[in-house]
């Protein structure tokens, strides 16, 4: 079977399972969350082993740390998916929500009723803990997906996915609920991106050059994330204790992560308190930072920053660091350069903060509060499949609303219209 057939059947099959899935009762969907989560920790060992052939594979390739640590699964991170496929089991099912009834003159009641998307075509990469994200997302939102995960996981997804079809056969749901595509040929992601025939929506989750690539081609619609180049605004009222912490924190949690702060703006005003302690905070973790001629002043050993890095998503131990007259400045700079994924200020006067919520127009805009928390944990959602830096349909963390869509349902009793 070539994989213009395997695709072919891949969709066929995901259509007729997203029916099935489309109508269960969230009992059995929750059944098939609790069941996968149970297996995932139980054969943590194989899955470790599977993913240690990655990470082989990937070191003898050249993968950098920010990849490796991406792909790397360990006892702790296994448990972190077994608790998310938990949380999205505990959460609120949206299917079949109504909302919104009244009645209108003619004595019809007309409201919305929350529905599944379909069938989701995710493409990813490194991460293997997407592939249980998603599947579970999908399941409970009552979608059927089929998850293409990069070459490099390639020994994980799969040792996943069958953690996913042992969870699902249990709960009496079909299998192919949840195709983890085996073939690494690239050929497969141009037949997923264009059979609208039996994909409803593709969500492409990793680096720019992906997603660039799968917008463009894409004749199914497209969730995209674009790339996270995020912002952390210093005011000159802010708290310096808060400004420390959150600006450190932004940075240095973790370097490969799209929440990541990757540029540091700081007014003028406060500069010369917090940029010292804060670079030397930096450069012991072993950031290296690009600055603006006065941040090259104020933190010895900076590299003069080029345009360039303001629109830079470094995914790494680096970060722009650029002196600014005021918060309006701050804004412009945000609106030239932001890739609309997330943005916080560190002030304490509310009137300041109040005008960056309104005027920053990112998926998650943030006061006093790491950029890290940008996250569909954090927020509530369970995991989510993304962060998406769309305007319309889903934008922000995408959790189970952002996998459903509304019709309109209307009730009568007989009414015919005059």
């Amino acid at each position: 079977m070539n994989v213009e057939q395997y695709m072919q059947t891949l969709g066929q099959q995901a259509r007729a399972a997203s029916r099935e899935i489309a109508r269960a009762d969230s009992n059995a969907k929750n059944a098939a969350l609790q069941a996968i989560a149970d297996d995932l920790q139980a054969r943590a060992d194989e899955i470790i082993a599977a993913n240690a052939k990655d990470l082989a594979a990937g070191k003898a390739n050249g993968l950098d740390d920010a990849l490796l640590d991406r792909l790397a699964l360990n006892e702790e991170r296994i448990a972190g998916m077994a608790e998310g496929l938990r949380q999205i089991a505990a959460l609120p099912d949206p299917v079949g929500e109504i909302a919104d009834m009244s009645y209108r003159p003619s004595g019809i009641q007309v409201g919305k009723m929350r529905v599944p998307l379909g069938v989701i075509g995710i493409i990813y990469e490194s991460r293997p803990n997407v592939t249980a994200d998603a599947a579970a997302l999908c399941l409970k939102s009552g979608n059927a997906a089929i998850l293409r995960g990069g070459s490099e996981a390639a020994h994980s997804n799969q040792a996943i996915a069958a953690s996913i079809i042992r969870g699902l056969e249990q709960a009496g749901l079909p299998a192919t609920a949840v195709q983890v595509i085996e073939t690494t040929d690239r050929a497969a992601v141009g037949q997923l991106i264009t059979m609208p025939e039996y994909v409803d929506v593709i969500v492409p989750r990793g680096g720019k050059g992906l997603i660039e690539r799968i917008s463009a081609e894409a004749r199914v619609p497209v969730i995209k994330h674009l790339h996270g180049v995020c912002h952390v605004y210093i005011d000159d009222e802010a708290d310096l204790d808060k400004a420390t912490a959150i600006a450190f924190n932004a940075k240095t949690h973790r370097y490969g992560v799209c929440n990541a702060m990757e540029t540091l703006l700081v007014a003028e005003g406060i500069a010369e308190q917090v940029l010292p302690e804060l670079g030397r905070m930096y450069q012991e973790k072993g950031v290296e930072i690009r600055g603006c001629e006065t941040t090259c002043r104020l933190i010895p050993g900076s590299l003069a920053a080029t345009a360039e890095d303001w629109d830079s998503e470094y995914l790494a131990p680096i970060l722009s660091v650029r002196i600014v007259k005021d918060l309006g400045e701050a804004i412009e700079h945000i609106q030239r350069h932001s890739s609309g994924h997330t943005e916080a200020i560190v002030s304490e006067n509310i009137s300041r903060a109040r005008r960056f919520l309104t005027e920053v127009d990112s998926s998650s805009v943030m006061v006093n509060a790491s950029t890290r928390f940008a996250d569909g944990f954090e927020y509530g959602l369970g995991a989510e499949i993304g962060i998406s830096t769309d305007k319309i349909h889903a934008r922000g963390p995408v959790g189970l609303e952002g996998l459903t869509s509304q019709k309109y349902i209307v009730i009568g009793d007989g009414h015919v219209r005059g």
